[in-house]
């Protein structure tokens, strides 16, 4: 156990943890993203279950990018939680995500409300407001 401590953010609390977490599932999502489409279809599934999921190579390739960077970020913030900017960095990461896939899914059309589009929609709302909630008691 000693091992993982050593890799584990060094700061109180579980918010640079969950901040490592998801840092580190969205890296391995930006991976699957280059390797195949079935996971990001479950994101991006069309507006009904007739309607095909516009998601093309390319635009699954963009959307790992999109999450490597969203990830890089929340980890500096993981391990630097305390620095105002990149804390602030990490949560206007979250806010674009809610902002991104609520308009997929309310203004665009390219996604439906089911498991795939439940995860990012629930863990970039949960964070975002975590966060807020929590700034004064990391960023002093």
């Amino acid at each position: 156990m000693d091992t993982l401590s050593a890799y584990l953010p060094p700061h109180s609390g579980l918010l640079p943890k969950w901040l490592l977490l998801v840092s580190t599932i969205s890296l391995l999502n930006s991976l699957q993203s280059y390797s195949t489409l079935k996971f990001t279809t479950r994101v991006y599934a069309g507006s009904s279950p007739s309607t095909p999921s516009p998601v093309t190579p390319l635009s699954a390739r963009t959307f790992g990018t999109w999450t490597a960077l969203s990830s890089i970020i929340r980890l500096y913030a993981a391990y630097h939680i305390g620095n105002p900017e990149v804390y602030q960095l990490a949560m206007w990461s979250y806010g674009l995500a809610f902002a991104h896939f609520g308009s997929e899914w309310l203004a665009f059309g390219t996604a439906r409300w089911g498991a795939g589009l439940a995860g990012p929609a629930v863990v970039s709302t949960v964070s975002m407001a975590w966060m807020w909630m929590q700034y004064g008691f990391y960023v002093r």
